[in-house]
């Protein structure tokens, strides 16, 4: 059975690099990635760098201009360094201009991200909460009053309003066990990080999947995902190589080249993702690292979406 029968995948779109990126290169995997038939692009919120990185909502929405059908994904934005009242309307309006195509993926961020941007970590899973809660109501109500213990609104209003109902899926990117017990209750779906072993992703899925049942939802309807940093080259050495590149010039781990991130043959590779989907994704979003348009055929191939 060719793996696009068995889940969907979804494929990053050229956003962060060691070098800068062509926009003709963005433009070109937007459109060939509708085209082959992906279910999602999707990029990452990686604001101070130390590559080059696009603005999430600026990137997606050049993306959903250049195309019709495609979703359009973030994993993830760290709700802690922005307004979520500026995030409900950003993706919102990236919705509305999209026509219904948005998913918007969260996570409550790292360390660095509450140094740099000078947030107080007190509290961060309370205000992660009502962060959520706040973008939902005002995703869906017509005025808005909430009275929390961060945040506070009096019949206030916002539009547009998302095309998609009741409002755009939320996902959460979370890799503690007890986040990805709350994305039971919190989110409609779930992406690992690319960051993240694959050993971690076969270690979270059962936890991920007894919460849901807990909280009386359906495993096997809930997008249970990761990002795969990959690299595919009949030149086994290649494609290790380039994913070497990546982990140790972006990431700065270079043990994730083989512990996090999938290489090799075609052949290999699609043994590699079997593997995974057999741990119980029901979604991947796969994240070449180089040479993106050469990748995204080889990516199809191996898939089945290209014959």
């Amino acid at each position: 059975m060719a793996l696009k029968d068995q889940i969907p995948f979804g494929v990053s779109l050229p956003h962060r690099a060691p070098e800068p990126i062509d926009m003709g290169v963005v433009r070109q995997v937007a459109t060939r990635a509708e085209a082959l038939g992906f279910r999602d692009l999707w990029v990452t919120e990686n604001s101070l760098d130390h590559v080059f990185c696009f603005d999430p909502v600026v990137v997606l929405t050049y993306a959903a201009a250049v195309t019709s059908k495609i979703r359009l994904g973030c994993s993830v934005v760290v709700l802690a360094v922005h307004s979520p009242l500026m995030v409900a309307h950003q993706w919102a309006t990236l919705d509305y201009v999209s026509n219904g195509r948005a998913i918007l993926g969260i996570g409550l961020g790292r360390e660095h991200h509450y140094r740099q941007f000078e947030v107080p970590e007190e509290g961060r899973v309370a205000r992660f909460r009502e962060e959520v809660d706040l973008i939902r109501a005002l995703w869906t109500e017509e005025k808005v009053s909430y009275q929390g213990r961060f945040y506070h609104l009096d019949n206030e209003t916002m539009a547009p309003k998302p095309v998609q109902k009741p409002h755009p899926p939320i996902w959460m990117g979370v890799g503690h066990p007890n986040a990805v017990r709350r994305t039971a209750g919190i989110a409609d779906g779930w992406m690992g990080s690319g960051g993240s072993t694959i050993a971690q992703f076969a270690a979270s899925v059962p936890i991920l999947r007894a919460a849901l049942e807990e909280k009386g939802r359906d495993p096997t309807n809930f997008p249970i995902s990761k990002r795969i940093f990959i690299a595919v080259d009949e030149r086994p050495e290649v494609a290790r190589r380039e994913l070497l590149r990546w982990f140790t010039e972006v990431y700065r781990n270079p043990e994730g080249t083989d512990l996090s991130g999938i290489h090799g043959t075609p052949e290999q590779v699609r043994e590699r993702l079997e593997e995974v989907i057999a741990m119980g994704a029901n979604h991947l979003l796969l994240n070449p690292v180089s040479r993106h348009p050469e990748q995204l055929e080889a990516l199809a191939e191996i898939t089945g979406l290209k014959a």
